[in-house]
């Protein structure tokens, strides 16, 4: 079998840092150089690092269909990993790609794309980099509604129903898995969300539909989160109202490895 990444077995006890349990607790986010935590509904840098770690290798390509404010392409800058992010919205883009190049590194490339995801002519953009494939696929897509993005109907979270939301995020999965490479990996990074008095389960839904396309599920691992910025410092609020009904206060969410095997 290929060799997915660079780790060397024989000195396995010197990557303690790297996680081999299926529960991730971060305390503190990494907010050092370029990475930043102002963007609201990014992933913190710790989840990035860990994926490459285990399933690329440096030189490998890195495709990020929902890159946000760049968190992927500067870890993936970082450890030697090309990349490349699509994101809809073009002010964010171009704030990413001015915080991406304080920190450039001329032995790797980070390319940004201004598109929709969904129908965004991947291969294209892979051939102007002269490459046809990609060797991780790593997604962390709008958990529907709970954060609106922007204005665009394109973007997933402005999708009136689940069924809309979950056709929208199957159309990424088919156009960004079409170009990773066989017996590579990709990851998908969600939470769940409750509305309507009910537990809404995007991340079980979004599991199942990348099973359905016959992705091999790897691992569902749970990562703890702290506060959102909608309830920074209204902690006790959040908890007299779990006490005073019958949820339970969000701290977790999921990330999801698949391999394509086929």
């Amino acid at each position: 079998m290929a060799k997915y990444n660079d780790l060397d077995l024989s000195r396995w006890k010197e990557y303690s840092d790297i996680e081999t349990d299926s529960l991730w607790v971060i305390d503190k986010r990494d907010n050092s150089g370029a990475h930043s935590g102002h963007y609201h509904g990014n992933f913190v840098p710790q989840i990035p690092h860990q994926l490459f770690s285990r399933y690329t290798k440096k030189g490998d390509w890195i495709l990020d269909p929902f890159m946000g404010s760049g968190t992927s392409l500067i870890e993936a800058q970082r450890m030697g990993r090309n990349s490349i992010g699509i994101e809809l919205q073009y002010d964010v883009a171009k704030e990413a790609h001015d915080r991406i190049v304080t920190e450039k590194s001329n032995a790797v490339k980070a390319k940004i794309v201004v598109s929709d995801s969904q129908n965004c002519d991947i291969n294209k953009v892979l051939l102007t980099e002269g490459i046809n494939k990609v060797q991780f696929v790593i997604m962390h897509p709008p958990y529907w509604d709970i954060i609106k993005f922007s204005e665009n109907p394109r973007d997933l979270s402005n999708c009136s129903s689940i069924t809309d939301f979950l056709d929208s995020f199957g159309k990424v999965v088919d156009n960004t898995i079409n170009v990773l490479e066989k017996n590579r990996y990709c990851a998908v990074v969600i939470g769940d969300k409750y509305a309507n008095g009910q537990v809404v389960p995007l991340g079980f839904y979004c599991m199942s539909l990348m099973m359905e396309k016959g992705l091999l599920l790897k691992a569902i691992l749970v990562k703890n989160f702290g506060d959102t910025k909608g309830k920074s410092n209204k902690q006790g609020i959040w908890r007299y109202r779990a006490l005073a009904s019958d949820f339970y206060i969000f701290k977790h969410e999921y990330i999801f490895v698949f391999k394509k095997v086929g």
